[in-house]
């Protein structure tokens, strides 16, 4: 943990890494995401309507899939979750499993109940929390249920 948020520019550089060793190692990487979950995100773009793919950290909390819009403790939102807000529908991918998903963020209070939980495991995202000037929101990936023809 750093004692101050990085740049988007920082991101940028690191997410393209990771992305790409998570794809070469079939979802294991090592650094900074050694040894945690860890998914890709590829959401549309709100502006341009591009996919996006971010790594994340997921929790899984009363069996809900969890992610977390802390961006390192910034003032601002990552852009996945403004690209989720405008659009749910994602695709998830853990290891070399893929799959669709609709985003639902979480309300305040049930957001509330859960970000303790996710500090008890992750304590840096007590972290973030301290020094963002926002609420971080902490959105619900579930999965797209299909029938037997592949159509939603």
């Amino acid at each position: 943990m750093t004692d101050r948020p990085r740049d988007a520019e920082y991101f940028r550089a690191h997410d393209k890494e990771v992305i790409a060793e998570f794809t070469a190692n079939s979802g294991k990487v090592g650094g900074t995401f050694e040894g945690r979950n860890l998914l890709l995100l590829t959401t549309t773009g709100a502006k341009t309507a591009l996919p996006r793919v971010s790594p994340l950290a997921y929790f899984t909390v009363d069996g809900k899939l969890l992610v977390v819009g802390s961006f390192d403790g910034n003032d601002v939102h990552p852009g996945w979750v403004h690209n989720l807000r405008a659009d749910p529908r994602a695709l998830v991918q853990i290891g070399a499993d893929a799959y669709d998903v609709v985003a639902r963020e979480l309300p305040r209070a049930e957001r509330d109940a859960s970000y303790p939980r996710i500090v008890a495991v992750e304590p840096g995202f007590g972290v973030y929390e301290s020094r963002a000037n926002r609420v971080i929101p902490l959105f619900e990936l579930q999965p797209v249920d299909r029938d037997d023809d592949g159509q939603n």
